[in-house]
């Protein structure tokens, strides 16, 4: 994943087109190939997607599990970054995809605590070949929650997308402007040091006071990660404020095609089994069209349920953003058009929902 900047600003890109679906209630065809990145033996690392029996992930919560005062913040520092190991790093995405991306998780032996939302910084060994000074830090979303895949507390993970240039003339990747911090996390292996620092941020926490809230989570590529730590906190991991919540969760993914769908076959495990509190929706843009016959970007399958996200915001939903900043002027747009069939004030309207949290945005 490219390097995050965080900006409470509005502004979004093309993400990518959409299956004509929105909801189904089977398992689709797991057209990308994914793998359990840590399917082996051992406990620790793997992916689980149930509970251990007998078991509750109640044991990293606050008092009560929405209160927020105490969410974790710079624990670890640039000049005092946390040593973490790499437990597995595995590519997610089939052959056909856009470039390769990795779900990569690492051991923190419950030293590096973190909620769901947060980001880990990454600071890459070597020097900066334009001042020959060490590289500096490299921010990504966390994309587990704060149990870990594993539900142990004991790791986390992230989502990352290695970063490469296509030199026309070479007719091949130049190495040299490949991204130094994805390339570095992507070729990993199991039992390497990776420097780490945070966790940072609380844009993108998740307001659990009300159960009943709806979560709008909208990302382009691996802006999934935030929400995929959301999802499991609230409907795969057995925690209290999964118990409790009584609202619609509603991801929105947009991807150039199949192949490069992340985590579908734990949202699909998920849709099964909460139908009525999950929404899944996808944007392929190479392999689908919008209503105007164009390529299907995120802003358009998003623009498709306009009224009805319109009237969930009024009704207090969260709305999130992370992934290509591009997607932010179509959303805007799409908002803006309905504010004016409404004759309301849009910029009333986005002020509103800023101040009272419901407009989340992590874009880079």
């Amino acid at each position: 994943m490219a390097t995050l900047v965080t900006m409470m600003l509005a502004l979004l890109m093309p993400g990518s087109a959409l299956l004509a679906l929105r909801r189904r209630s089977t398992p689709a065809r797991l057209t990308m190939g994914y793998v359990n990145p840590t399917a082996s033996s051992g406990s620790m690392g793997q992916i689980l997607d149930v509970p251990p029996s007998g078991t509750k992930q109640d044991f990293l919560e606050a008092s009560p599990f929405w209160d927020q005062s105490s969410v974790p913040v710079n624990t670890w520092k640039n000049k005092s970054p946390y040593t973490a190991k790499v437990v597995s790093c595995k590519r997610i995405v089939g052959p056909e995809a856009t470039g390769e991306t990795c779900h990569i998780i690492f051991d923190h032996k419950g030293e590096m605590p973190y909620w769901e939302g947060q980001s880990y910084g990454v600071l890459p060994p070597g020097t900066n070949r334009k001042n020959g000074k060490p590289h500096t830090v490299r921010l990504y979303s966390i994309a587990s929650s704060r149990y870990g895949d594993d539900m142990t507390g004991q790791t986390s993970s992230l989502c990352v997308r290695r970063a490469t240039y296509w030199d026309p003339e070479m007719g091949k990747d130049d190495p040299a402007k490949k991204g130094v911090c994805s390339n570095y996390l992507c070729d990993s292996k199991p039992g390497d040091n990776c420097k780490m620092t945070g966790p940072s941020g609380k844009v993108m926490l998740l307001p659990e006071q009300d159960p009943n809230t709806d979560y709008i989570m909208v990302a382009t590529g691996t802006g999934i990660a935030p929400y995929r730590g959301f999802i499991r906190r609230l409907f795969t991991e057995k925690t209290l404020a999964g118990e409790a919540y009584r609202g619609t969760a509603w991801l929105f993914l947009g991807v150039a095609n199949s192949d490069a769908l992340l985590y579908d076959e734990e949202w699909q495990a998920v849709l099964e089994k909460y139908p009525e509190n999950f929404k899944l929706d996808y944007a392929l843009s190479r392999e689908q069209t919008n209503a105007k016959g164009g390529k299907m970007y995120i802003q358009d399958k998003v623009e498709e349920y306009a009224d009805e996200i319109f009237e969930r915001l009024e009704n207090g939903a969260v709305m999130y953003f992370c992934g290509l900043k591009g997607m932010m002027p179509g959303i805007q747009e799409m908002l803006r058009s309905v504010c004016t069939k409404k004759n309301m004030d849009y910029d009333e309207f986005i002020a509103k929902l800023k101040k009272a949290g419901q407009w989340r945005v992590e874009v880079y």
